[in-house]
């Protein structure tokens, strides 16, 4: 197969979808790899380094697009890249489709085959592909929280974890998945008094098991979650629900009852975001204040770390970028339960669930394609 990986070009955006030792294991399984110039260089490897391994660089993108029967990246096509989408080609990205109905209508209308990393599941529940980047996340959501905390940045002026004689900071965690496992565990160690919010009483249980004594686990209600915000001095956003729109479980009138100074850190804003206020914005400008409260609502947090996250990401992803390319996709997808779920559009065709409920699309059933 030809395996094609384009430049990133989302704002901000210095991850690669593969990286050197990804071409040599794909070039080893007898495929061609074109890779666009400069493709990684946000993380320090050159063509030079891409062609060492068995890459053909070329440079412009519309040829990556052209040519490659897949394309691997690492977040979604903006619109200047939809027309470049062919009918049948594979694209396994990032998506997160829900928070987008006109990139959802292009790459419906585009007819190709788009299997988006972070609806890839095992049959325990479990998101082998988007766990990487949460956890990248969720360590980045308390450190990008505590440093907008500082009055210089536009917040409290609080020390997260306090000093002896001065109460550390309040944070209150939205989701007790691999986000909010993540940044619980960075703000604890970091001193701070940590509320974690879940529906999932197993979830709560495990977290207080692992947790310390100054993480405390509460079950969500509408009143509690209003309650714990009032009271937090860093909240944080983590709440997923698998290829659906987050749910907003705080309402702009509660964010004008948070301290002035406050900082909200939205991970879901790239799923629509789980708090009224929060919108997407870049690492060029990443926050904005509402009611008093500072936001930040980065869309792709790990682009700030590119090196860590391009190498936790492709050490998730590659062998699932060898079984597509190795089988074709219907056949991989056939007889991988788990990167069938993966499949959200498929020759105009939407194969999942929440996101043929999100935009009113009909739904198909994904077995039926890749066994037709």
């Amino acid at each position: 197969m030809l395996v094609g990986v384009p430049r990133e070009i989302k704002e901000d955006e210095n991850r690669v979808g593969v990286l050197p030792s990804g071409v040599d294991a794909l070039v080893a399984a007898g495929h061609k790899v074109l890779v666009e110039t400069q493709a990684g260089a946000g993380i320090g490897f050159s063509d030079a380094d891409y062609r060492e391994e068995g890459a053909q660089i070329v440079t412009s993108p519309d040829e990556v697009y052209a040519r490659a029967e897949m394309i691997v990246k690492v977040k979604e096509p903006l619109s200047e890249e939809y027309a470049r989408v062919r009918p049948g080609q594979i694209l396994f990205t990032y998506f997160h489709f829900a928070a987008s109905e006109p990139l959802t209508r292009a790459l419906i209308e585009s007819r190709a085959v788009c299997i988006a990393y972070e609806t890839v599941e095992t049959e325990g529940g479990e998101l082998p592909l988007l766990a990487p980047m949460s956890e990248v996340a969720g360590r980045m959501a308390v450190q990008e929280g505590a440093k907008y905390l500082e009055k210089a940045m536009g917040g409290r002026g609080i020390l997260l974890g306090g000093v002896p004689g001065v109460a550390p900071a309040n944070v209150v965690i939205l989701g007790g998945g691999a986000v909010g496992t993540e940044a619980a565990k960075i703000a604890a160690g970091m001193g701070a008094r940590v509320t974690v919010f879940d529906i999932s009483l197993p979830r709560l249980r495990y977290l207080d098991d692992v947790m310390p004594a100054n993480v405390v686990t509460l079950y969500s209600t509408v009143a509690s979650i209003r309650e714990a915000a009032k009271q937090a001095d860093l909240l944080i956003g983590a709440v997923l629900l698998k290829g659906a729109r987050a749910p907003v479980l705080v309402p702009r009138a509660v964010v004008a009852q948070m301290k002035p100074g406050a900082v909200i850190v939205d991970v879901a804003v790239d799923q629509g975001g789980c708090i009224e206020t929060t919108h997407p914005t870049t690492h060029k400008n990443p926050t904005y204040v509402v009611d008093g409260v500072l936001h930040y609502g980065v869309a792709n947090m790990p682009g700030a770390v590119p090196y860590t996250s391009s190498f936790a990401l492709t050490n998730a992803t590659l062998p699932y970028v060898l079984a597509l390319a190795n089988r074709g996709w219907k056949r991989a997808l056939a007889s991988d339960p788990d990167l069938l779920r993966g499949l959200n559009l498929a020759d105009g065709k939407v194969t999942l669930q929440p996101l043929s409920e999100q935009f009113g699309a009909p739904y198909h059933d994904p077995r039926a394609l890749v066994q037709g």
